[in-house]
């Protein structure tokens, strides 16, 4: 585990808190393999009846931590091992019913998860986006499957090719989210959520969690191979080698 996702499980409730505000929760690799294996586990654990993902701070989750996930990856060939893509498994394979709170900015990941998640809930204000192209990469999740079904292909590329964000409003009407939430409301409006699932029954949850999910499972898991083959070939290219420098250039100037 790591000091930076905060795991608890309480009442029914495995809360997974993203807590480095200080970088805007931005993900690690240590944070990536704490969120898989907490995922992973609760399929086993019958204490687990809901999972709440949340971020502390201001935002969400700025997404990959770029300099950490850089220094980390592996050598060609051995990238199915490294935690963002256990990760990502765990959550296109979970049979938890899954609850995300989003605040400020979901960056990359931090937008792509939710699509994995059974209920999302979007604070006004908060901005989504997927700034994968802008940084020589290609999406990852199975976003370029989920995101066109569920907006349609026009739309997706607005938000995949040009990386134009995504409002609150906008979230609800592609089905990204469930439910927009007032500013300052996000804990109790998912206490609220939660408490209504906890008062159903369990076993009837997690079956009709999974009904929801069986169809596409494996097309899904199927996509994430094939992007995420793309995806670390991409790591290696000049684009992103350039991107990436810019990226940090421009960060260094705005510090």
């Amino acid at each position: 585990m790591t000091e930076h996702v905060e795991v608890t499980n309480e009442g029914g409730v495995l809360s997974l808190r993203l807590a480095r505000p200080d970088r805007r929760n931005a993900i690690t690799v240590a944070m990536y393999a704490a969120l898989a294996e907490a995922v992973e586990r609760a399929a086993e654990d019958a204490t687990v009846r809901v999972i709440a993902i949340t971020g502390a701070g201001e935002d969400f989750t700025a997404g990959n931590d770029l300099a950490d996930f850089l220094k980390e990856m592996p050598a060609p060939g051995a990238e199915s091992d490294i935690p963002v893509w256990r990760f990502l498994r765990a959550m296109a394979n979970n049979v938890v019913p899954t609850v995300a709170a989003v605040q400020g900015n979901a960056v990359g990941i931090g937008t792509t998860l939710l699509l994995h998640c059974d209920l999302v809930l979007v604070e006004e204000g908060a901005r989504l986006t997927m700034p994968f192209v802008d940084l020589g990469l290609v999406p990852e999740a199975a976003s370029s499957l989920i995101l066109p079904r569920l907006s349609g292909r026009r739309a997706a590329a607005r938000h995949l090719l040009l990386g134009e964000p995504i409002n609150a409003a906008q979230a609800l009407h592609i089905g990204i989210a469930s439910h927009i939430i007032p500013k300052g409301a996000l804990a109790e409006s998912l206490s609220e959520v939660l408490s209504r699932l906890l008062a159903k029954p369990a076993e009837a949850l997690r079956q009709t969690q999974a009904l929801l999910r069986r169809e596409a499972t494996g097309e899904i898991l199927e996509r994430m191979e094939l992007e995420n083959g793309h995806f670390a070939e991409r790591l290696t290219s000049d684009e992103v080698k350039q991107a990436i420098a810019a990226f940090f250039a421009a960060r260094g100037k705005s510090a």
